[in-house]
């Protein structure tokens, strides 16, 4: 059959297919998200160790690239953070960590539009919280471990609550 034929149907637009499959995708999870341009989206996803992680997906050309920041710059213990997050890249689906050059650390990842279906948007995004969300304390007892003894004493000396540094006792008996 000629595929040139006034029958055959016109191919589709990639990044028309790729919009509408991250749009399903969006609502079917009932995620908070905004579209400040065509082609152009702001996911907000709920977290339970980070509140939530903001989570940009923009259909190019040729491919979906997603961008989620993590967490800034570590106060110490660099070295030992980007070994860390190198390690974790080895079995990371669809995103990867990066450091940009101030050094806070993002996920980032870059699928082709022909692959872009609500349900690979839906398996992206949970890549993205897992390892945004899920590893949240463990980047911030690697990188801010004084800061937060600094902040539990601080609060403690004051009288004020300490509720929400209660995932971290153990780093405050570790002295």
């Amino acid at each position: 059959m000629d595929d040139t034929s006034p029958s055959a149907a016109p191919p589709a637009d990639p990044s028309a297919t790729a919009r509408a499959a991250i749009e399903q995708a969006l609502r079917e999870a009932e995620l908070t998200w905004e579209s400040p341009a065509d082609g152009n989206y702001v996911v907000t996803l709920p977290g339970t160790r980070k509140l939530s992680t903001t989570c940009s997906l923009i259909v190019g050309r040729h491919s979906l690239s997603v961008n989620a920041f993590v967490v800034r710059r570590p106060d110490e213990n660099h070295a030992e953070i980007h070994r860390w997050l190198l390690e974790r890249n080895t079995r990371l689906y669809g995103v990867a960590y990066a450091v940009d050059r101030l050094g806070d650390v993002y996920l980032v990842g870059r699928l082709p539009l022909a692959a872009v279906t609500p349900e690979e948007v839906d398996r992206l995004l949970g890549s993205v919280l897992e390892n945004a969300d899920g590893v949240f304390n463990t980047l911030l007892e690697m990188g801010f471990a004084t800061a937060i003894r600094k902040e539990h004493a601080w609060r403690t000396s004051r009288g004020e609550s300490t509720r929400n540094l209660e995932a971290f006792a153990h780093l405050l008996r570790d002295k």
